[in-house]
């Protein structure tokens, strides 16, 4: 007795149904993965950012500690305002006072350093050497990075008032936020240090 073998063929209709689903499937594991690596790159640059903020709060917090006159007798404090402050501090140990100044250059905080040259020792603006940027994605908008007290801080009393009058100035607080990307996830981180100035130390 003869055998009789049917061959189903698989229609056009099958495969386009089997095409399009591989389909989607690639396309949702290949969105998955991007987003996956997106996130890691996001999350990476954010630690990244906070280590840096917590190194840079800690040398900032240092150096504004010995502010001292400069060589020239001038007052430790150069300038004083919300978003730069600029003193008088041996950062580097060698026996001259270079002049430090921190400030925020768009999204990013930077540090600028006169050393005094010359005879009799002079301090240049024009030679400042601006130090690669110390903190990116500073989002600090309304935020003060620095605000001024003087010597009646209590820990609950209102910053000097703008404009900033140096001399009274004894501590400083600095606030630093930092956020990659204000329009996604993880939100801003903020950090702060408050620094007195003890060589202008009262009764802090």
């Amino acid at each position: 007795m003869k055998r009789l073998f049917i061959n189903k063929g698989i229609s056009l209709v099958e495969t386009l149904i089997v095409v399009t689903i591989v389909s989607f499937l690639v396309l949702a594991i290949g969105s998955f993965q991007r987003n996956i690596l997106f996130f890691a790159g996001f999350l990476e640059d954010s630690i990244s950012g906070a280590q840096d903020a917590r190194a840079v709060l800690r040398t900032m917090a240092c150096e504004i500690r010995t502010a001292s006159p400069s060589n020239l007798g001038t007052y430790p404090v150069a300038t004083a305002s919300p978003q730069t402050f600029t003193f008088y501090s041996d950062i580097d140990d060698d026996g001259l006072k270079e002049r430090v100044r921190y400030f925020l250059d768009g999204v990013d905080l930077k540090k600028g350093i006169v050393k005094p040259s010359g005879n009799p020792l002079m301090y240049d603006p024009a030679s400042e050497t601006v130090v690669a940027v110390l903190v990116h994605n500073v989002r600090n908008d309304a935020q003060n990075i620095f605000d001024y007290y003087d010597t009646n801080y209590d820990g609950t009393t209102d910053p000097l008032p703008e404009p900033i009058d140096i001399i009274s100035a004894r501590l400083v607080k600095i606030t630093i936020i930092i956020d990659a990307d204000p329009n996604r996830a993880p939100s801003a981180k903020t950090f702060t240090s408050q620094v007195s100035m003890r060589n202008l130390k009262d009764n802090l």
